[in-house]
């Protein structure tokens, strides 16, 4: 392993403008990313492993790119419109993975973890890796012991209904 880090570092050395730092962190946009996409994958969800590494990473890199573009001072830039229009891409994307059939709307947890893994991918891209692996650990604290708390209090409204015919959704007119 030290002969790789070897290699990159001399690398670096006679080639300054290769970004480490920027390699470092989409690196770990896609741990952040990744670690996210296996509880989906596991959980048998439609935007699994690969795609909430991809939308990690293309946040982090796209955030990066809009607060070089915005320190190079080449006219006007604003940094905060790249940000934007992540944000409004992820409401785009969201909006295509929920899914409404015969009065049922499915996906809604899909969209909003795609929403947050660009939030951690920004946060990556900016450099606040901290408050990106505090959200990662409590998106996880969300999505897992959650889940099986949420399946509990449906079996349970499932064996209330089945008890009480009467009190399950009223019939439609």
């Amino acid at each position: 392993m030290g002969g790789v880090l070897d290699w990159i570092l001399s690398l670096h050395q006679s080639h300054p403008e290769l970004r480490l730092e920027l390699a470092g962190r989409l690196v770990m946009a896609a741990i952040m990313g990744g670690a996210i996409g296996w509880e989906r994958q596991h959980a048998h969800k439609p935007a699994g492993l690969r795609t909430n590494i991809l939308i990690c990473m293309g946040a982090a890199l796209f955030t990066d790119l809009s607060a070089r573009v915005s320190e190079m001072g080449t006219g006007p830039a604003d940094p905060g419109r790249i940000a934007a229009q992540i944000v409004t891409g992820m409401g785009f994307l969201g909006a295509g993975s929920i899914i409404q059939s015969r009065g049922s709307v499915t996906g809604l947890t899909t969209a909003a973890t795609l929403w947050v893994v660009a939030a951690i991918g920004m946060a990556v891209g900016f450099g606040a890796v901290v408050e990106a692996a505090g959200t990662t650990i409590l998106v996880l604290i969300v999505l897992i012991p959650l889940r099986s708390l949420e399946a509990r209090a449906e079996s349970g409204q499932h064996h209330r209904e089945k008890d009480d015919p009467g009190s399950g959704p009223s019939p439609e007119i």
